[in-house]
């Protein structure tokens, strides 16, 4: 395993780890913002699924514009 393959491992092991955590609680805040609205619930639960694509798509921007 060469340096930019470990640290593409790296980077996507934190980034998996990190949303495995707000996965993790998702459902906690969820009702705790539904209590509130439930259009709010559903629009934290739509920006975290967006925001784990958005990350991995501009990880792979990033990594096509080095060439890797």
């Amino acid at each position: 395993m060469d340096r930019d393959t470990r640290n593409a491992l790296i980077a996507a092991a934190w980034i998996m780890l990190l949303f495995g955590l707000a996965a993790y609680w998702l459902p906690t805040v969820m009702l705790a913002v539904g209590s509130v609205s439930t259009v709010l619930a559903v629009l934290v639960a739509a920006v975290f699924l967006l925001a784990l694509f958005i990350v991995f798509w501009l990880r792979g921007r990033s990594q096509r514009k080095k060439g890797l």
